[in-house]
């Protein structure tokens, strides 16, 4: 059975076209990640620019 998710990456957010079936994953082959703050020191400071809204 082939997968249609990569198992490397998870990702929870359902809401955007890349997460697979499973809801755990994504479904890309890579994804980038960037930051919105001049020096990030938290996880909330990140963003997943690879996010399509469904």
């Amino acid at each position: 059975m082939k997968k249609n998710y990569n198992p490397s990456i998870l990702c929870d957010v359902v809401q955007c076209r890349h997460n697979a079936n499973d809801g755990k994953h994504c479904s890309l082959d890579s994804i980038t990640v960037s930051t919105h703050e001049a020096n990030p020191s938290k996880t909330e400071c990140t963003d997943c620019l690879s996010f399509s809204l469904r």
